[in-house]
């Protein structure tokens, strides 16, 4: 039976790089997602370009070289490969984690595999770093779940010259938005990103984008969304619509391990230094310890989570 010395659940950069610290250290990890690597940034728009400068991606002590000044999606997702391939994690892609059984020094992580076959792997410690991406937050009216909707955007293409309404007000909604930007509040987000607001508020004033805002969602039909802002209800037309409303943890999953979440902010009980929750043996990474403050941990601060970690357990 194999011991690993620290699984990590999740294999986006937060993952990856606990993983590497841990291989850095002489430890043995092991790497388990339920999606693909780096499932989240996989997931977002095609032709993205980061903001941030490509030495702030970095993870593992490996340069990430790029064609011009800032990063795409393309370079980061193969960057990313490489380093894995680089430091030869052992990962269980496409797996999730059912649960956690076992204590301190002797854990047992329980997945289910895609043809649903269960697996059980054994690890003195576990860091949860299972970001957020993939939990979006519903807003609970009838068609929803329709086929023309989607919480995610990846291209515009298909939608050229037909109506298009983006729910949201904040920044992958400001970012994707194509003809009519539905927003829940009196403004835009104050957590837009300096860089993108001007251009949106731009284009709004300019009526190259339509707004409607204090937009009270009341149904997504088939060729569009039902309203609410003050004058009474109004049907807004749309081929594809674009529920942008934001993302959460999966608190669920870590309360099942124990784990003591605030019951307002929703962010774990862990110690700030170790990052070790109140369970023994179980560690915390990237943006899941901001709970619903999800805009206060990125790529970019919780890389170093993993040499945290590695710290306390050496």
């Amino acid at each position: 039976m194999t011991t690993y010395d620290v699984i990590c659940v999740g294999a986006g950069p937060t993952g990856l790089a606990c993983a590497m610290e841990a291989k850095r250290a002489g430890m043995k990890p092991l790497v388990i997602d339920k999606g693909c690597l780096c499932n989240s940034i996989y997931r977002y728009p095609v032709n993205m370009v980061f903001f941030t400068t490509p030495e702030l991606l970095e993870i593992g002590g490996l340069p990430l070289v790029c064609g011009g000044e800032k990063p795409t999606r393309s370079e980061a997702l193969k960057y990313y490969r490489k380093g894995t391939e680089h430091y030869a994690l052992e990962l269980r892609l496409f797996e999730k984690v059912l649960r956690v059984d076992g204590h301190d020094g002797a854990f047992a992580v329980v997945t289910e595999t895609e043809s649903g076959r269960e697996e059980k792997y054994h690890g003195k410690n576990v860091v949860l770093a299972t970001g957020y991406y993939d939990l979006p937050n519903e807003m609970g009216v009838p068609g929803e779940h329709g086929p023309h909707v989607s919480h995610y955007y990846r291209e515009p293409h298909a939608f050229w010259n037909q109506d298009v309404a983006v729910i949201g007000g904040k920044n992958s909604a400001v970012e994707a938005a194509l003809v009519t930007l539905l927003v829940r509040g009196a403004d835009l987000g104050a957590s837009i990103k300096y860089w993108v607001k001007p251009d949106i508020e731009n284009r709004i004033k300019a009526e190259q984008i339509g707004a409607i805002f204090r937009a009270k969602i009341r149904e997504i039909v088939r060729d569009g969304v039902v309203l609410e802002n003050g004058n009474g209800a109004r049907h807004v037309p749309a081929k594809q619509v674009f529920a942008l409303t934001g993302y959460h943890p999966d608190y669920d999953f870590i309360e099942s391990l124990g784990v003591k979440l605030d019951p307002e902010s929703r962010k774990p009980q862990l110690n700030p230094t170790t990052l070790e929750s109140n369970v023994k043996g179980i560690y915390l990474a990237g943006v899941v310890i901001g709970g619903k403050h999800t805009t206060e941990i990125f790529i970019e601060n919780g890389r170093f989570h993993g040499k945290q970690i590695v710290e306390a357990l050496k």
